[in-house]
Parts: C-alpha cells; structure tokens; sequence
C-alpha cells in the first residue's frame, strides 16, 4: 500500500441520524465543532438526514405516493396543449 494516501487524522465520531434520532459510533475525519455524549463519553457529533435505520430500502417500509393524482393534476394543466 502506498504511504501517505490515507489521513492520519482518524478518530471516534458519533453519528447522529436526525430523522429518527438513532446514533452510532465510528470513525472518521469528519469535521465538525458539535459534541454529544454516547455510551457515557463525550464525542464529536457529525448530523445526517438518513442512516440504514431510517431508510426504506433498510426498513422495508416505503413511502405511498399519490402518482395517480400527480398524472391527473398534469392532465389537467397542460393536456390541453398536448392535444393540439
């Protein structure tokens, strides 16, 4: 493996999923001023929107989307023009 290539500068960072507040310990070179306390230490905390315990593909839970209703709401604006 080449020298160099990779930081030096790893260390524990928590990371903290905001859409449902799940959090969990790694490590990384993440920068960030915010700490939190975990596990009773106190680490930095890096924020993210969506981990593997939030995500649909992960949970098996899937958003319904109202497709039919888009399609009908696009209709009506422009199907007009369409037919011209």
């Amino acid at each position: 493996m080449k020298k160099g290539l990779h930081p030096e500068n790893y260390r524990p960072v928590v990371f903290k999923d905001m859409s449902n507040g799940d959090m969990f310990l790694s490590r990384s070179t993440a920068k960030t001023n915010d700490t939190v306390e975990f596990e009773g230490e106190t680490y930095p905390v890096v924020k993210i929107e969506i981990s593997s315990t939030s995500h649909p593909f992960y949970t098996g839970k899937s958003k319904l989307v109202d497709t039919a209703g888009r399609v009908d709401k696009f209709m009506s604006r422009y199907g007009k023009a369409a037919k011209k």
